[in-house]
């Protein structure tokens, strides 16, 4: 169960993926239906969010000739995310909004953990300190094979990030990560078939949180 404290009053949904996954458009869209909607809506992003934090996305992404170790890696992602938790989310969450995340603590898992190698419990833990433990009410895992997301990337060559180039056995492991995260909590991860076109994606996209949200609420007058 999501351990959000009781002081917040807001719902916060995360957008989970490999790269080339789609998930930053839909994020984008999905804020724009929520908000015409009426739903008072955040749009915010990991790496980043915050001034310090998108300084510290600069290095995480920056394709120098300089490797970070796998540690180091980690350690600026779950600083970023502290000043993101403390200064974007969890006030807007306790402002009652629906917060909007492009990327978080699963990505963590996902390329630090399943992907780098680094010791999965022991990051669950210091992801837990880092953010409070602040968990989603709901996470959309944008799936797609890993030759059409590198396909994607690659076409867009002026945005290439260190990341995008890494091995395509790296991008494995990262998604079977995923995989595994989804197998682990599927009442909170749900997996969205990014293969599909924008359009049909983001269709499918806002009726599955349009439902959750129903649900949610009719779960919440029910206590």
């Amino acid at each position: 169960m999501p351990s959000l404290s009781r002081s917040i009053r807001g719902i916060f949904i995360t957008l989970e993926g490999g790269e080339g996954s789609g998930k930053t458009t839909q994020a984008l869209r999905l804020c724009r239906s929520l908000a015409g909607q009426g739903y008072d809506v955040l749009h915010t992003r990991e790496p980043g969010g915050t001034a310090v934090a998108e300084r510290l996305r600069d290095i995480l992404l920056d394709s120098s000739d300089e490797a970070l170790a796998p540690e180091t890696e980690a350690l600026l992602m779950l600083a970023a995310r502290r000043q993101h938790v403390d200064h974007v989310i969890r006030p807007a969450l306790t402002r009652g909004m629906l917060v909007l995340c492009d990327r978080f603590s699963d990505s963590t898992m996902a390329y630090q953990g399943y992907a780098r190698g680094l010791d999965l419990k022991l990051l669950r833990t210091m992801n837990e300190w880092a953010t409070g433990a602040l968990t989603p009410h709901l996470t959309l895992l944008f799936d797609v094979p890993i030759a059409i997301g590198l396909r994607r990337r690659h076409g867009h060559a002026a945005g290439q990030n260190r990341l995008d180039q890494e091995t395509r056995r790296f991008h494995s492991k990262v998604r079977a990560g995923f995989h595994a995260l989804a197998k682990r909590e599927p009442r909170r991860i749900k997996m969205v078939d990014a293969q599909q076109s924008p359009d049909s994606v983001a269709a499918a996209v806002e009726t599955l949180v349009l439902d959750w949200l129903r649900t949610s609420r009719s779960t919440k007058r029910r206590r």
